[in-house]
Formats: C-alpha cells, sequence, structure tokens
C-alpha cells in the first residue's frame, strides 16, 4: 500500500510503499479516507513526544476516517504499531471504532476529532467543568484553541479570555471569546492584561496548548503577595506545547500563595473510555450545531510537501 513513512525522525514523512496491516483477532480494517495533521502527529514523527517507542520505520498518523469491509463509515482513533493512519489501509481494535453520524463530512471529521476532544476531555473529564464557570485559553489563535473557545461556550462557559499570537480580537469574538490577549507584547504588560482578567471577571480554568514562557506568565498571573488576599480555585490544565519548551519556571509561593490546580490532559491521564464518549458527544454537537473550522485538504501524495507547511488550516491527507 502506499503511506507516509517515517524512516528517520530528523526528516519528513515519506511518501512510499509500506506492507499492508492484516487484521488480527479482535481488529479490523480499515480503508482510509481522511486523516488530520495533528501537532501529536508531528511530535510522534519527530520522537518528541512522551508516546514514541523510537523505533523505525513506521506509518505516520493517530487517528482517521474511513470505511469498513461493509462498506460503513468509521472514525477510529488508534492504529496498531507500526501502521500509522496515512496511509492506504490501517488496522484498528474493534472497540476503538465507531461509527460517523450522518452529515459529518469525512475531511471536517478527521480534522476535528483530535482538536476538538483535546478541549472536551480536559473540560469535561479533568477539571470537571460546570456551566456558568469562566475559561482562559492560552493558544486560542490556533486551530485547537479557536475550537476550544466554541466548545467552552457551548458548554456553559460565561467568560471566554483567549491568548495567543497574531490575536485578532473581532474573529476572536465571532467564535465566541468574550476578551481577548495578546502575546505579543513585554512581559510585565502581559502579566498586568492577565492579572485584569483574573480581577475583574475571574478564571476558574485554564486551558494551555503552550506551555514555556506564555504559561510562566499565567501562572505569574495567578500568584498573589500577601496573606490577606482570598485564593481563589483555578484549574490549570495542561494540552500541549506548542511554544516548544519542555520546562518552565515554577516558583514554590505560586503554589502556596494561590488556589492554583495543574492537571494534565491527553493519552495516559485521561481513559480511553473517557476520550471515545468525548469524540462522540463532540462529533453529535458538531452535527447538531457546524463548529468553525479552517480546513485543507491535500492528497497523501504530497505529505512531504506539505509537512511543514505554516498553514494555520489544519491539514487533512486523503490516501
Amino acid at each position: 500500500m502506499n503511506a507516509a513513512v517515517v524512516e528517520s525522525f530528523s526528516a519528513p514523512p515519506r511518501y512510499t510503499t509500506f506492507a499492508d496491516p492484516v487484521a488480527g483477532d479482535g481488529e479490523q480494517l480499515v480503508t482510509v479516507t481522511a486523516a488530520g495533521l495533528h501537532p501529536l502527529v508531528r511530535a510522534l514523527a519527530s520522537g518528541s513526544h512522551y508516546g514514541s517507542a523510537g523505533e523505525l520505520p513506521f506509518v505516520v498518523g493517530v487517528d482517521g476516517v474511513g470505511r469498513l469491509a461493509d462498506g460503513s463509515r468509521v472514525y477510529f482513533g488508534s492504529a496498531r504499531a507500526p501502521f500509522g493512519t496515512f496511509s492506504e489501509l490501517a488496522v484498528t481494535r474493534q472497540d476503538l471504532a465507531f461509527p460517523l453520524p450522518d452529515g459529518l463530512d469525512d475531511t471536517i471529521a478527521a480534522a476535528t476529532a483530535n482538536p476538538g476532544m483535546s478541549s472536551w476531555v480536559a473540560l469535561n473529564a479533568r477539571a470537571k467543568f460546570v456551566s456558568g464557570e469562566s475559561v482562559l485559553i492560552l493558544g486560542a489563535t490556533g486551530s485547537a484553541g479557536q475550537l476550544a473557545i466554541q466548545i467552552a461556550k457551548r458548554l456553559g462557559a460565561r467568560h471566554v479570555v483567549a491568548v495567543g499570537r497574531h490575536v485578532d480580537t473581532n474573529a476572536l469574538k465571532t467564535l465566541g471569546a468574550d476578551s481577548a490577549i495578546s502575546l505579543d507584547q513585554e512581559h510585565d504588560a502581559l502579566v498586568a492584561a492577565l492579572r485584569k482578567e483574573w480581577s475583574d471577571t475571574g478564571v476558574d480554568v485554564v486551558l494551555d496548548y503552550l506551555w514555556g514562557q506564555p504559561a510562566e506568565a499565567v501562572l505569574e498571573a495567578i500568584a498573589r503577595k500577601g496573606l490577606r488576599q482570598s485564593a481563589p480555585r483555578v484549574r490549570y490544565i495542561q494540552i500541549g506545547e506548542s511554544a516548544g519548551s519542555t520546562t518552565i519556571a515554577l516558583p514554590a509561593a505560586t503554589l502556596r500563595g494561590s488556589g492554583l490546580e495543574i492537571l494534565g490532559s491527553g493519552f495516559g491521564s485521561a481513559s480511553t473510555a473517557e476520550i471515545q464518549r468525548s469524540i462522540q458527544e463532540f462529533f453529535a454537537a458538531s452535527v447538531q450545531q457546524p463548529f468553525e473550522v479552517k480546513i485543507r485538504p491535500a492528497p497523501l501524495r504530497e505529505v512531504e510537501s506539505l509537512w511543514s507547511a505554516g498553514d494555520r488550516a489544519r491539514l487533512v491527507f486523503q490516501p
């Protein structure tokens, strides 16, 4: 079969041939119709993600949309290594594939399942979000962040703060953000702007897609000096590290002097059942009222040339 194969962690996947997968007990073969290029996919292809086994070669891709032997459309959230989803065929466990709702396009489902799940799981399963709470999204201008704005509002957030680079305030407010903060400013000004949100409206949940220096600024804004201030509960949910730094500075006083609770959200911290349930709920919400999302479908044979494209739309490859 044709597939996008990772032969080196320092080079883009190459469109070439790879052995056809064969379904084993409890598995099923899927003819892939679309698979999204998510940050997770890039990280696994570079060997930098904690889920990387460090073994080469392998077909890249973590989830996808396709058809079973009986012609039914399914979304599947995993493929057995070394077979990924950027391929003509993939093999997945029967319990990790479920029917795709009618009215949901293959490319839309492939583009949005992973980023949509990221905030849906983070809010519902990890933060135990309650309608009426406020949410700050760090990395709100990316594909996942823009979906997170819409999802937070759909789940009943009373106030959403969108924080990111290249901020278009009007565009973010159209998606549902109530206020926007640009990361493209001096550190002290950024911390002051973030702190004002805590003072003016309060923030109950932070969804962090960036980590690194942006995360340090948010944590500094949460911290308060003095012994008389109240310390409202803040659930800080770490989802991604698109800012490119794997470590941050976290003063002990920030934890002692605030109501900060730090949780991770992803494969490992959220159960498979929670992730599957979140994706199904997200798909149902998508059919009921489509989310606004920018996608860019492309033939899988162009994977090598498009791999490092700086397009702000979510790339979706089709075999």
